[in-house]
């Protein structure tokens, strides 16, 4: 299982449940990494995709204990043994962590890679991840030259877990 997700320069990644930046060229890094593949989020990252709807052309999870919730084409889960129930149906590479905060603060330990596009810049957050430089679990594998966009400067950066937590299925 991945993580995917833009920070700022504070592990920001998020504000009033929108992102905090619309760069063309990690919504495009997002959906090269995800097209065709299955995608895990709770619910309110649901309802803030455009329309509110599932993204096309992947397998859309999504974790919530709300037990009226249920939205067409999504696989709705109502809690982690019953998550990773689901997620055996599909190939541990294929599978994506796309939000929100609690679902990735959950999810991180179980997770064999990150993508992080690291933005420098600091912006107004309420929603955050854990600095995966200050975790000693984590490392980075790869990490892309600087890119620029509308004068903000990032980088794709990979980082790999190497204390994956076991999953529970009770």
């Amino acid at each position: 299982m991945n993580l995917i997700v833009a920070v700022d320069q504070n592990w920001g990644i998020g504000y009033q449940n929108d992102l905090l930046f619309h760069i063309p060229e990690d919504m495009r890094f997002f959906k090269e990494h995800t097209m065709g593949k299955t995608v895990v989020m709770g619910e309110r990252t649901l309802k803030s995709l455009p329309g509110g709807k599932p993204l096309a052309g992947r397998v859309n999870i999504v974790l919530s204990d709300d037990p009226a919730f249920c939205v067409q084409d999504v696989t709705v889960v109502r809690s982690l043994p019953e998550l990773f129930c689901a997620l055996r149906a599909y190939e541990e590479e294929d599978i994506f962590v796309i939000g929100g905060g609690m679902v990735y603060r959950t999810l991180l330990p179980y997770c064999t890679r990150a993508y992080i596009t690291k933005v420098q810049a600091s912006k107004q957050y309420d929603t955050a991840i854990p600095n995966l430089d200050a975790l000693s679990a984590w490392q980075i594998e790869q990490c892309s030259e600087p890119h620029e966009h509308q004068g903000l400067c990032f980088r794709f950066v990979t980082y790999r877990n190497t204390q994956i937590k076991e999953r529970s299925y009770e």
